[in-house]
């Protein structure tokens, strides 16, 4: 049996250019997504990308257990305002030991998509926030914004065939 070869992401063409402004156009693509067959252009399948974004979407709730390096948190501070208002790059490398702890296991397509509706309708009605493990504290706002453009990231591996 050979081993599945990892696709360099930064280098990946074919990709969806998305942009969601709400939760609701994030929940309109998963519909769509979730109804028919979707070609998978990263690494990840459509239930591991939604297993992902629910994981990381429910640890914004409930806090994270992962540690970026100081260097990297105290660059992340100073250039903070530019950092969240950009497209999250393809191909972003984390540091190995975060990198595992986010890694999503195989997962169903429906399995990933019923996870990640149930963690945007808890981000929906939970008022609580933990702090971000770059940024530190950030507003609700803050947080909707960078959990909708790190779905636009992995959301755009996946095309509707």
């Amino acid at each position: 049996m050979s081993t599945p070869s990892i696709v360099n992401t930064a280098k990946v063409t074919g990709r969806r250019q998305l942009s969601f402004q709400s939760y609701e156009e994030l929940l309109a693509d998963l519909e769509r997504l979730g109804s028919g067959p979707v070609r998978q252009l990263g690494n990840w399948s459509p239930g591991q990308n939604c297993r992902h974004l629910a994981t990381v979407y429910n640890n914004s709730i409930d806090g994270f257990t992962l540690k970026f390096p100081v260097p990297l948190r105290m660059m992340a501070k100073l250039f903070r305002k530019r950092l969240m208002s950009m497209s999250m790059p393809a191909g972003f490398k984390l540091p190995a030991k975060t990198g595992r702890s986010l890694m999503p296991p195989a997962t169903s397509t429906e399995e990933g998509l019923a996870e990640l509706r149930a963690a945007i309708a808890r981000l929906q009605n939970e008022p609580r926030r933990a702090k971000h493990p770059l940024f530190g504290e950030m507003t609700h706002e803050e947080w909707d914004k960078i959990h909708l453009n790190h779905a636009a990231l992995h959301l755009s591996f996946l095309v509707p065939s």
